[in-house]
């Protein structure tokens, strides 16, 4: 996935916020919570600053089938500390097509455990 892609793609989601830190990380957030974090790594892609890696959290099921599928990892960081964060490193089990559906899930998942004024307040509860 392309850095341009991603980028897109969330901007796209209603009531993102987006903002660049822990070291060039392109993050993606709703009501302040994190659901997307995109970056380079170097271990994977070292010549193609163009290639992001992007993390998500993800459900329990998702996480019992991507842990190991070729192409995902669990999270760096995230994971470590019994996180459900998936990290996308290529193509070989979901397209970009198939990943930018589990993007939208994982602002899903986290959008359900912010507060409930905070949901109103976002537009996402009646």
């Amino acid at each position: 996935m392309k850095l341009d892609d991603y980028n897109d793609f969330c901007r796209s989601i209603p009531n993102t916020t987006h903002v660049v830190q822990w070291g060039e990380a392109h993050v993606w957030k709703i009501g302040g919570k994190v659901f997307a974090v995109g970056g380079w790594n170097k271990d994977i892609s070292p010549d193609d600053t163009n290639h992001v890696c992007v993390s998500i959290k993800v459900s329990e099921m998702a996480w019992e089938i991507l842990k190991e599928s070729p192409g995902c990892r669990p999270a760096p960081y995230l994971a470590s500390r019994g996180m459900k964060w998936i990290q996308r490193t290529g193509d070989e089990t979901l397209s970009v097509e198939e990943f930018k559906s589990y993007i939208k899930q994982s602002h899903d998942i986290v959008a359900a455990g912010l507060t409930k004024k905070l949901q109103r307040e976002l537009g996402l509860l009646e």
